[in-house]
C-alpha cells in the first residue's frame, strides 16, 4: 500500500540528486533524501511541507519527498515504519500520543510523538460552511450535514469541538463520512455535505469559496466565555484566535475563531537526536527562504513557537531552539513532565495488552480507556478525555 502511494501520489521537490553527499552548511548535516508525510495535495500542511522541502533542496541539495495521506493513521504509518522522517500533522498528534479514538486500536496504542516545529499564523481552524445554507452561527448547524473522515480523529473531534460552541453534539447533526480530507471537501463543493473542518487557508476551502456554493466561517466570538468553555471540554488544545487570512477572510475582514498549531512537524521519540536537530535547525536557519512560499509557513519561525503545549518537543529540536534563543527554563520543566506522561501511557499500554484484553474491538477500546484513566490518575496526571 505504501509503495503504491509513493508511486502514484508522492511529490518530489525539485529533482533527483540521490548521489549527492550529505549536505553541509552552517554545520547542518542532512542526508541526500528525506521523506515527509502530510495531508492531501493542495492542503495547507502539504503546501508548507513542499515549501520547506524546496528550501532544503536549494540550500542543502537534499531532495524532499512529500507523501499525501487522507487521514492521521495513513500519515503516521510511514513514519512509524521508518519510511518517513517527519509528518506534518494537526491535533491528531495529541490523540496519537494519548492512544485515544482510532489510536486506541490494538494495532496502535499511545504513540511517543515529539515536535520539531509547528505553525500558528494568520489563519484559524474551524468549520467551513457552504454559504448557500444560510448558516451564519454555529448553533444554526443543527440538523445540517457535517463531514467526518474515516481514520482521522483529529478532524472529527475538531468538528465536534466547534459544534460544542453552539451547544450542539454529534446527534444534533447528520454525520457524513468520507474516505479522506480531500474527498470531504469535494463533498462540500458537490452538495453532499454542508460543513467541514479545515484551516482557513487550505486549498480545498479556496476552491469552495469560488464554487457556486461559496463558503463562510461562522464566528466563535471570544467574549462568549460559556461557548469557549464548551469548545475546550471537547478540544482542550484549542485557543481563541483572530483569523486575518483564508478563504473569504482578510485583514480587512477578520473573523474571531479558534486555532491550535498546524501544521505540527512531528517525529518519533526513538529517532536520532542528531538527525532531528539537523532537520529542525535547517528549518530555522532557512526560514526566510520559505516563510512566504505558502500560506501559514510564516508561523514556523523559532520565536513564534507555541510554548508549553500538550505534546513534548524532541530533544534534538530543543537543542536547535536553544541555539536560536527560543527556549526557556519553564519550557524545559514542562517538556520533561510531558516526557514522563508519555512514559506512563506507554507502560499502561504494555500492561494492558499483556493482560489478555478482550478480543472484541469495542470492548478492547473501552477496557484500554479504563486502564489509561487509572494509570494517569495513579501518576497524578490529568486524563484529558473524561466521559
Amino acid at each position: 500500500m505504501i509503495h503504491r502511494i509513493v508511486a502514484l501520489a508522492s511529490v518530489i521537490v525539485a529533482g533527483a540528486s540521490l548521489l549527492l553527499p550529505a549536505a553541509r552548511a552552517q554545520d547542518i548535516k542532512l542526508p541526500p533524501t528525506l521523506t515527509f508525510t502530510a495531508y492531501d495535495t493542495g492542503t495547507a500542511g502539504f503546501n508548507i511541507a513542499v515549501a520547506v522541502g524546496k528550501m532544503m533542496k536549494d540550500k542543502y541539495g537534499t531532495d524532499v519527498r512529500v507523501l499525501p495521506a487522507g487521514n492521521d493513521v495513513a500519515r503516521l504509518a510511514p513514519l512509524r515504519a521508518g519510511r518517513a522522517v517527519a509528518s506534518a500533522m494537526g491535533s491528531g498528534t495529541y490523540f496519537a500520543q494519548e492512544g485515544v479514538f482510532e489510536f486506541g486500536a490494538r494495532e496502535w496504542g499511545p504513540q511517543p510523538l515529539q515536535l520539531m516545529l509547528s505553525s500558528v499564523d494568520c489563519n484559524a481552524g474551524s468549520l467551513g460552511v457552504a454559504r448557500d445554507t444560510g448558516v451564519t452561527e454555529i448553533k444554526q448547524l443543527k440538523g445540517k450535514r457535517v463531514g467526518f473522515v474515516v481514520g482521522s480523529p483529529a478532524l472529527n473531534q475538531n468538528a465536534l469541538a466547534i459544534l460544542a460552541f453552539g451547544g450542539l453534539k454529534q446527534n444534533d447533526v447528520k454525520i457524513v463520512e468520507f474516505a479522506s480530507y480531500g474527498a470531504m471537501w469535494k463533498g462540500l463543493i458537490n452538495n453532499d455535505v454542508d460543513a467541514a473542518f479545515a484551516t482557513t487557508i487550505t486549498g480545498p476551502a479556496r476552491e469552495a469559496e469560488t464554487s457556486p456554493r461559496g463558503i463562510i466561517w461562522p464566528p466563535l466570538p471570544h467574549a462568549d466565555k460559556a461557548g469557549w468553555e464548551r469548545v475546550q471540554k471537547v478540544g482542550s488544545f484549542f485557543f481563541p484566535h483572530v483569523a486575518t487570512c483564508g478563504a473569504g477572510i482578510s485583514k480587512e475582514k477578520p473573523v474571531e475563531l479558534g486555532n491550535y498549531p498546524y501544521p505540527i512537524f512531528v517525529v518519533y521519540a526513538s529517532q536520532a537526536a542528531d538527525q532531528v536537530y539537523a532537520v529542525t535547525k535547517a528549518m530555522i536557519t532557512g526560514y526566510d527562504a520559505y516563510k512566504d512560499a505558502a500560506p501559514g509557513a510564516g508561523g514556523l519561525a523559532a520565536d513564534k513557537q507555541t510554548k508549553n503545549w500538550v505534546v513534548p518537543v524532541h530533544p534534538g529540536a530543543v537543542k536547535a531552539l536553544k541555539e536560536a534563543g527560543a527556549w526557556s527554563d519553564d519550557q524545559e520543566a514542562h517538556n520533561n513532565a510531558l516526557f514522563k506522561r508519555q512514559a506512563v501511557l506507554t507502560a499502561a499500554w504494555t500492561d494492558y495488552t499483556k493482560a489478555s484484553p478482550p478480543a472484541d474491538d469495542k470492548q478492547f477500546l473501552s477496557g484500554w480507556m479504563d486502564a489509561r484513566a487509572a494509570a494517569l490518575k495513579k501518576a497524578g496526571m490529568p486524563n484529558g478525555f473524561e466521559e
